[in-house]
């Protein structure tokens, strides 16, 4: 029989969560299993993978073939790569401890990149948060607006008695014969 690493469903309706478990390849799906190795979560962001992964390496090293699935995950995990590694160190390519080096980097670098990926979501949040605020912020000011032009209480404006007052002081000034004459005066002498 062939051994096969996958991936056993539990958990509620359309909630699931995942075990990551190692059983034979005619047993069904959520039946039996000769170990459990892990769960997985999907439903969280990022999704949370808890591995024991020296016995995941074990069985990947006897001959246990995971599915595309649990392939995915073990490789996200860094499990296929330790696998890698380990075979090399059984052929005789690279010591043990220059694989535990190369692991070991490979894990910083993992740890970086998901630090640095987990900065770049928050400040796109924060991103989206602030431009969300900005624009409603315009609205409520344009809402403001609307309902103070709205309620704004127009005063009647007289304008005909403005209108009659200055053609009256206009026809006073050109009527005065006595203010033409006392400008002419001091010009004649």
């Amino acid at each position: 029989m062939s051994v096969k690493i996958r991936l056993a469903r539990r958990g509620r309706k359309k909630m699931a969560i995942y075990d990551i478990v190692v059983a034979e390849s005619t047993s069904p799906r959520d039946g039996r299993f000769i170990e459990k190795i892990g769960s997985y979560n999907p439903n969280t962001d990022p999704s949370t993978v808890v591995l024991k992964s020296d016995r995941a390496v074990y069985w990947l090293m006897v001959g246990a073939q995971p599915t595309d699935t649990a392939r995915s995950v073990l490789s996200h995990e860094g499990i296929m790569y330790r696998k890698h590694l380990q075979v090399g160190v059984n052929k005789g390519a690279i010591t043990q401890e220059q694989a535990d080096e190369k692991y070991t980097t490979w894990q910083e670098g993992k740890q970086s990149r998901k630090a640095g990926a987990a900065d770049t979501k928050s400040q796109t949040k924060e991103q989206d948060r602030a431009a969300r605020l900005e624009a409603e912020k315009k609205v409520n000011e344009a809402r403001a607006e609307a309902i103070a032009k709205k309620n704004k209480v127009e005063e009647p404006v007289v304008e005909a008695p403005v209108a009659e007052e200055a053609p009256a002081a206009e026809e006073a000034a050109v009527e005065t014969p006595a203010a033409v004459a006392t400008e002419e005066t001091p010009a004649a002498e």
